[in-house]
């Protein structure tokens, strides 16, 4: 497939190419000229393109990609979270606990002007002090502390922090969020959902606005060294968007980036949809529905069970918490609907799924829209009744499904039982008519669409162990779910998603088809070279 018009391409691979065309689902050769796919097919369809100055290339038994696509991630907040001074405390860089208050205590003698932390995880770094006001400051009697969990729903801040961010006994909680109190209304250390958050970690945000082009260079650098061509940065602050053009503009950005705005109490944004270009673009507005099952703020129509880590966390026999009331959630969508915006609501479990659908479908009813592309985020506890649901009203659904690998274990035996054990219902999902992502939600988990792919197929948690073998899928579709569907997700698929003549060459060379591996070996796969508009971004071919 592919067209002549007599000028030869810039690039051509061979390969064995999986295309995510369902028309030709497999070919032999890529030929690309100009950024963009001028031809995919056998060694025939290529040869005519072959020029003097064409780079040709036979990448041998390696296996050739569309990019994969982050659906929903968090790269401007990677960015900062995983560059200095920021300390990287997550379970996947320090597993034992005693290691990470050693970390803590270290990163505040070093940091004499303020020290934040980010990954604190007392469900996979059992052990952990409770980090109430008092042991922080104790911790850090002079100098500003804020430890951020690693789920990003919640920071711990001391009394000299709280100071720095103007908080005190009187500051109100902010529309979407709160901060935790004691029983006379002080504050006690704590501050859960993003707007609470994001006012104790503003001079985060502040120190990095100098350093952004350094800081996101090194972020892409590592989603390209996963395979990744396309990110969705799923809270974007529009602080960071002057900064975010210039970078784009220089050249310097080797991940395309999709914005999805936070949403603000007034409703609004300064720009309008489908403002930028297939680089850098503003697709959406972001809302919270609940918050996150590992702290106790994801709403649930089931209770936690009562274990050791349910009590010693506070969490036995609750529910959880909604952000917002459907009502609230309604009130919030519609002005930017109405502006024609796509909206993504988080929703973690299946209470707050129902708000959300809940909502949406009366917005709906009231402001009729063909193709929404309405999102719901994680959807960790969500049922085979609401994944049809959902479908019927036309809302789509990214899955967390990375959940499984590093917290499965513990999502059956510390939390919920045989309700853990269905999270992430990928199968269902796909039964219900859904055209599914998946995601990372880095810097939760590192951003690895190879680890979510053996996640869905295989469904193995880190110990081993098989979690509801019947929500397994296949592997053709969970390579859609990184590459065609999130393009879909996030309003690109005309631009990428597959190896198709026309759209951008963004293509990713793996050291084997995972079609053809054990399903136990995909997420080992070694990413060879890394190809955004036919320019090698990480690696090399050969």
């Amino acid at each position: 497939m592919g067209t002549n018009d007599g000028k030869p391409a810039d690039l051509v691979l061979f390969g064995d190419v999986v295309t995510m065309n369902d028309a030709a689902p497999r070919a032999r050769a890529v030929a690309v000229r100009d950024g963009r796919i001028a031809a995919v097919g056998n060694d025939g369809a290529v040869f005519p393109l072959i020029g003097p100055e064409t780079i040709a290339v036979d990448v041998h038994r390696a296996c050739i990609l569309p990019g994969f696509i982050e659906a929903h991630g968090h790269p401007l907040n990677s960015a900062v979270l995983l560059g200095e001074p920021v300390v990287d405390i997550r379970p996947v860089t320090i597993a034992d606990a005693g290691e990470v208050v050693d970390a803590v205590r270290r990163a505040v003698d070093e940091h004499p002007d303020g020290a934040v932390l980010n990954g604190w995880d007392p469900l996979l770094q059992k052990g952990l002090p409770e980090p109430s006001r008092e042991w922080l400051n104790s911790v850090a009697p002079d100098t500003s502390l804020v430890i951020l969990h690693n789920t990003g729903h919640v920071a711990y801040f001391n009394d000299v922090a709280a100071r720095d961010a103007g908080l005190n006994k009187k500051t109100p909680d902010p529309e979407g969020g709160s901060f935790g109190r004691d029983e006379s209304g002080e504050l006690n250390g704590s501050a859960f959902e993003a707007p609470a958050v994001m006012a104790v970690a503003a001079s985060i945000l502040e120190g990095a606005s100098t350093r952004l082009p350094e800081l996101l260079a090194a972020e892409c650098a590592r989603m390209n060294a996963a395979g990744i061509t396309t990110a969705s940065e799923m809270a974007f602050d529009p602080r960071f968007r002057s900064a975010l053009t210039a970078i784009a503009r220089s050249g310097a950005l080797t991940t395309r980036l999709r914005l999805y705005e936070m949403s603000n109490p007034e409703r609004s944004t300064d720009v309008s949809p489908g403002v930028g270009d297939d680089l850098l673009r503003q697709v959406g507005i972001k809302i919270w529905s609940d918050g996150s099952p590992w702290v106790g703020n994801a709403a649930t129509s089931f209770p936690y069970l009562d274990t050791d880590v349910t009590r010693s966390l506070g969490l036995a026999g609750s529910r959880g918490k909604a952000n917002y009331t459907a009502d609230e959630i309604l009130e919030i969508s519609k002005p930017y609907f109405e502006n024609g915006w796509q909206i993504s609501c988080h929703a973690n479990g299946d209470a707050a799924v129902t708000l959300a659908l809940d909502a949406w479908e009366r917005m709906l009813a009231d402001s009729p829209r063909d193709d929404h592309r309405l999102r719901l985020e994680h959807v960790g506890a969500m049922t085979p009744e609401q994944f049809r649901r959902a479908t019927e009203l036309g809302v789509t659904c990214s899955l967390f499904v990375d959940h499984l690998y590093y917290w499965g274990d513990v999502l059956v035996d510390d939390l919920f039982g045989e309700r853990g054990a269905r999270w992430a219902a990928a199968a269902s999902a796909i039964a219900a008519g859904q055209r599914i992502s998946f995601h990372n939600d880095g810097p939760v988990t590192p951003t690895n669409p190879l680890r979510n792919i053996a996640d869905a197929v295989t469904r193995r948690t880190r110990s081993g162990r098989v979690l509801a073998p019947e929500e397994r899928i296949s592997v053709p579709d969970a390579l859609r779910a990184e590459t065609i569907n999130s393009a879909w997700h996030l309003r690109s698929e005309d631009a990428i998603g597959a190896i198709v003549p026309g759209l951008h060459a963004d293509l990713v060379v793996l050291s084997a088809n995972p079609l053809l591996v054990d399903p136990d070996d995909i997420a080992d796969l070694e990413v060879l070279a890394t190809i955004l508009e036919g320019r090698t971004v990480f690696g090399k071919l050969e």
